[in-house]
Order: C-alpha cells, then structure tokens, then sequence
C-alpha cells in the first residue's frame, strides 16, 4: 500500500511539474543585432531562471533582418524588442505603436572614430575628409551637429556609404573617419588587431544625450497585458543589475548560450565599459521625460521626424519605478 501511495505522490508531482512548464506563458524577445556585450543581461536573468521565476518562457533571438524589429513589435509578432530611441521616435513618427519601457544603456554608443596615426582628434579635423556611415538618417544628421558644433559644414566633408562594414573601411583606407560605431564594440575589436583609435563622443559635441539601447513592447500589450510586461521587465531588471555587480559572469552566461559567435576578449572587455552606461541612473531603466523631449525637438529640427510626435507616449518608466 505504501509503494502504490508513494507511486501515486511521485506522478502527481511529475504531472504537476509538467503542468507548470506548460503553464508558463511564451514570449519573444528580438535583439537588436547579434548576441553581445550589450546583451550580457538578458543571458544571465536566462542563466540565472529569472524569467521562468516569472512564469515566462521566454524566445530570445536575431531577426534575420534587425532593422524590422519594431515593425514586428508593433504589429505584435514579437512581444519584445530591443532597439534604439532614435530609431524608436522614427518609427512612432511614421505611425507604429512602440513604447520604451527600459533604457538598457543610458547615453550614447554610437560615435565618430578615427584611427589615432591620422592625427583627426576632433571633428574640426574632418573638413575635406571622406566620413564612412552606415546609411541612417539620424547618423549623418548627428555627424552634422558634431561637426557644427566644431565650425564646420556637412558639405566640407564627403560621405561614403559603407552599410555596417564600417571597421573595415576605415582601417582598408576607404575612408579617413567613420560615424555609426560603438565605442564599446568596434573601437575594441580595431583595438585587438592592433589599432589606436580615436574617439569622438557624440554627447560632447553637440548631440543631445540620448539613451542608445532601449526595451520596448507594444501600447496593445500595455493596455491588455501589463501583468506579463510587469513579470518581463522585472526579470529583466534583476538579470542587467546581476552583470552590473559581475560582469564578467554575465559573460560567461553569454558565451554558453551562444558558443560559436561570441568573441570572448572582445566581449569581456566591452562589458566593463557598458555597467557604467547601466548604471548610470538612479536605478536600472529609468527614463528622464527631458531626455525624451530634448531629443524629439533635435530629430524635429533636422525633419528626422513629424512635428506631431509627442515624446511624453513614446516611454513610460512605470514597469521599472520600485
């Protein structure tokens, strides 16, 4: 009798198990490019149970196109997304409903760089140079201010489109500046093979500071799912502030989950330059309504984007107030 009662005990545990797994809800998280640094947080609230402490199971991935990420948030494909707040306030200027709910990294990535051999050490330097972008509005628009800011015009320099392979240009010589890298990825891997670079911040020549990776969600999910975007950005709150206190774990937690792309020395250095760019806000995510304006009226300005767009619907800070 008491075999054929522990037997019983051990299935309803087994079925409850079972249960609980399929109980949790499934959710998409579509990442801006592929798995890195930046990422490092998302892979240790994964590492760590985080989300499923949540009742979420959550598909964190690459599109095949990341430049669609907001579109497919928008229409509701995908539940979640990172992106940037430029790229966001463009995308609510043409009509797609996307909401910043987190901002992962609180000022700039995006910068100006040049190799430290050119001697090119400000943006004054570029007049007649040629200057290698990735074809996006905002950056030669950006690239514009920073170059005002140092009493030069945009028609002083020539631009070159090079897509995203913009390491490669400027160390083949293809171009003698580039604009659209990050100081915490692309400055680091012309570093490993060897380079001095130079950088030239964006916040410190004019452009207004921006907040360059953000998480966003949907205004259909916020007002008919808040209780999963509430379990969401909870876990992914919790999995950003554990590689904030060691990010070189959280690094590891990438690497596992991502083996055969992840470039260790690049990645393991990068993060130490990111925890900064978490942490710098009176707690992980938090938005400043001026941040938003501020930026909204430069990209207006510059008829990046339509007068009509209020910045106050583009965030909201309530899935990370304490």
């Amino acid at each position: 009798m008491k075999k054929l009662m522990a037997a019983v005990v051990l299935a309803m545990t087994i079925f409850s198990l079972a249960c609980g797994n399929d109980e949790r809800q499934n959710v998409s998280l579509a990442l801006d490019w592929y798995p890195n640094s930046n990422h490092a947080g998302i892979y240790e609230a994964l590492g760590r149970g985080f989300f499923e402490e949540e009742g979420l199971d959550v598909n964190v991935y690459t599109p095949t196109d990341p430049a669609s990420i907001l579109q497919t948030v928008g229409a509701g494909r995908d539940d979640f997304g990172i992106s940037y707040q430029p790229v966001l306030l463009q995308a609510r200027s043409e009509g797609v409903p996307v909401v910043s709910i987190a901002a992962v990294s609180q000022h700039p990535l995006n910068s100006v760089m040049t190799l430290t051999s050119s001697g090119l050490e400000r943006p004054g330097d570029l007049a007649g140079r040629r200057i290698g972008h990735p074809g996006i509005p905002s950056n030669e628009g950006m690239l514009e201010t920073m170059l005002n800011e140092d009493g030069v015009s945009i028609d002083q320099v020539e631009l070159v489109n090079v897509g995203f392979d913009l390491a490669q240009a400027l160390l083949g010589g293809t171009v003698d500046a580039i604009v659209g890298a990050y100081w915490t990825h692309e400055s680091i891997l012309m570093e490993l093979e060897g380079h001095e670079i130079n950088i030239l911040r964006m916040e410190e020549w004019g452009v207004p500071d921006f907040y360059e990776l953000v998480l966003v969600t949907n205004e259909t999910i916020l007002a008919e799912d808040r209780d999963v975007v509430e379990q969401f950005v909870r876990a992914f709150r919790r999995g950003y502030e554990a590689a904030a206190e060691d990010p070189q774990a959280s690094i590891t937690s990438l690497i596992e989950a991502n083996p055969e792309t992840v470039n260790e020395p690049l990645e393991r250095e990068g993060v130490e330059l990111l925890v900064p760019m978490w942490t710098d806000a009176p707690r992980f995510g938090w938005q400043e309504e001026s941040r938003w304006t501020d930026f909204a009226d430069w990209m207006k300005a510059r008829d990046l984007i339509n007068d009509d767009v209020d910045p106050a619907d583009a965030f909201t800070n309530e899935f990370v107030e304490d």
